[in-house]
């Protein structure tokens, strides 16, 4: 399912406007990048949690030439599934 389905079924689920329907999805996806950006975690039960993981700098290797690389640390956002989605999708 990618966005504009979920606007798509938001709208009908809901009989809404799919223009109001996109509207929500926004404010909720809006909402989410900012909390992260602003390193706050993201729980939502049943589904799991959003989280922004640091990485500290540590010696790569360039996959072309095989060349030693020093990575600058960063932070990523992370994904971790909830036990309830877990066990829905294994069965």
């Amino acid at each position: 399912m990618n966005k504009s389905e979920l606007i798509e079924q938001l709208a009908v689920r809901k009989d809404i406007s799919n223009k109001r329907a996109e509207e929500i999805v926004n404010l909720i996806f809006n909402s989410m990048t900012e909390a992260m950006v602003e390193g706050e975690r993201i729980e939502i039960r049943g589904l799991g949690s959003f989280v922004i993981k640091s990485y500290d700098t540590y010696t790569g290797r360039n996959p072309k030439t095989g060349e030693q690389i020093t990575v600058s640390p960063k932070k990523l956002p992370f994904f971790k599934v909830g036990k309830e989605l877990k066990e829905r999708v294994l069965g």
